[in-house]
This record gives C-alpha cells, sequence and structure tokens, in this order.
C-alpha cells in the first residue's frame, strides 16, 4: 500500500484502486480553496497514473462526507469574485472529475451537503452508509448551488424532485435517497468501504479504454450528439487492444488480461 502525503488529504492505493480520503476532522471536511487544489492535483495524478483503474473519494472521521464549503471563507465576497470561485470549482475540479478516463465512486460516509453533495454528484457512482444525510441547504443562506448542484441534482432525480430537495433545503437519509435515485446503494456504516472496494475492484478487471469511452458516452446521454458519439466510441474500440484481448479471452474460454 503506497501513502502519498497532501495536508489535506490522504491517499492509499490497493491493487488497482485509489482510496482518497479527505481530512480535515475538524470543520467536517468541508471545502475550501485548499481542499479543492489538492483534490484537484490528487486527480489528475491518478488519471496519469496507469495502474490506478479505480478512485474512491471519501471522508475523514465518522461524521462526514463533506459537510459543505467553508462559508468563513466567501462570506464577504462580492458579486464578481462570488461567480469567479463558482467558475474555478467547475472548471478545476467537478467538470474534472466526471469528465476523467477513470471511474470515481463517492463512499458518502454522513454528512453530505452543499458543496459535499455536489462533490459527491460529480462523481461516476454514489454509496451511501445508511447515517448520511445528503442536502443543498444553500437557499437557507440566501445563495444557491453554485458547484453544479442546480445542474447535476435534476439529471439524477429529476426536475421535481431536485427542486424539492433546493427549495426546502431538506435533508435526505440514506433510504430516501436511494428510492430517488440520488445514491446508487445504502450499507451499513462498518461495511461501507468494504462493500465500495469489492466495486472497485468488479471494475478494475475490465478494459480500462473501454470505460473511458463509456465515461464520455455516458456524460453525453440526453444532449445532441450522445448518439453518434456512442456509435464513433463503439467503432474506435474494435481498432485497440482491449477489444482484441478481450474477444480472444472469449473465444479461448479464459479471462480476459487488461
Amino acid at each position: 500500500m503506497e501513502i502519498l502525503d497532501y495536508k489535506f488529504l490522504q491517499l492509499s492505493t490497493e491493487g488497482h484502486i485509489a482510496i482518497l480520503t479527505i481530512s480535515r476532522p475538524e470543520s467536517l471536511n468541508a471545502l475550501n480553496k485548499d481542499v479543492i487544489q489538492e483534490l484537484t492535483y490528487a486527480m489528475l495524478h491518478l488519471e496519469k497514473d496507469e495502474n490506478c483503474r479505480c478512485i474512491i473519494l471519501t471522508g475523514s472521521g465518522e461524521k462526514a462526507f463533506v459537510a459543505g464549503a467553508d462559508i468563513k471563507e466567501f462570506a464577504d465576497f462580492t458579486s464578481e469574485q462570488a461567480s469567479q470561485l463558482a467558475k474555478n470549482g467547475h472548471e478545476n475540479l467537478f467538470n474534472v472529475i466526471e469528465n476523467l478516463t477513470t471511474p470515481v465512486i463517492a463512499a458518502v460516509n454522513g454528512f453530505a451537503l452543499g458543496g459535499g453533495l455536489e462533490l459527491a454528484m460529480a462523481c461516476h457512482m454514489r454509496f451511501a452508509s445508511e447515517d448520511a444525510k445528503l442536502g443543498l441547504p444553500e437557499v437557507t443562506l440566501g445563495i444557491i448551488p453554485g458547484y453544479g448542484g442546480t445542474q447535476r441534482l435534476p439529471q439524477l432525480v429529476g426536475k421535481g424532485r431536485a427542486a424539492e430537495l433546493i427549495f426546502t433545503a431538506r435533508m435526505l437519509d440514506a433510504t430516501t435517497a436511494k428510492y430517488w435515485g440520488l445514491v446508487n446503494d445504502v450499507f451499513a456504516k462498518e461495511n461501507l468501504l468494504p462493500e465500495v472496494k469489492k466495486i472497485a475492484e468488479k471494475i478494475s478487471k475490465n478494459s480500462p479504454l473501454a470505460i473511458s469511452k463509456a465515461i464520455a458516452c455516458i456524460n453525453q446521454s440526453g444532449k445532441e450528439f450522445g448518439f453518434q458519439l456512442e456509435i464513433t466510441s463503439f467503432g474506435e474500440l474494435f481498432e485497440m487492444k482491449d477489444k482484441k484481448e478481450g474477444v480472444s479471452a472469449f473465444l479461448d474460454k479464459r479471462k480476459p488480461n487488461f
């Protein structure tokens, strides 16, 4: 197991899986500019690591995944500063995670509120502990979600439920979040990381090239050129090594070695 040194992150690797843990326990892992910067660096670092085939993102401690953005950091911002903050977050982290060619799984342990839920929604999958609480409480501060919440939430749960969650600022329990489609599944707290690791292991055994293409196509789902991207990507994979290995393994009745 490899440990890399960050101030607010803990990064460990187990085989082809990277486990990235946000560590600001004194503030329930709240996002500030330094955490965002480190997360961006870590994600891009892992994207370049050919050994890394799946990333698990979680929070330190037993109370929170990420309890939100660090409000003290932007309390006195002007309109221009606030817009720039949101723009930087989109471009430097949240969109980066969504568009990584390596799958990112959010293991939501405890509170995922505001920017914390937006971070989880930028990941490709979300799994929650039984005690998780998820919500976007920004309207109680007189603002709205600024890191993609108004855009990604409707894609996951539909416009009506997204409006309800944002307008009421309610917190969903894990069971309701699963029923709504906000999280893929719910596990007992002590089983969350082991179960997510099992899913990551299954992913890591499959073709990295095919998965990277699938991520790009899924991200275009419902958009104008989504079907065309699928058609093009399907064809491109036929010229790549993973398709040759996968088909050969199938015909030889053996497991593929990607």
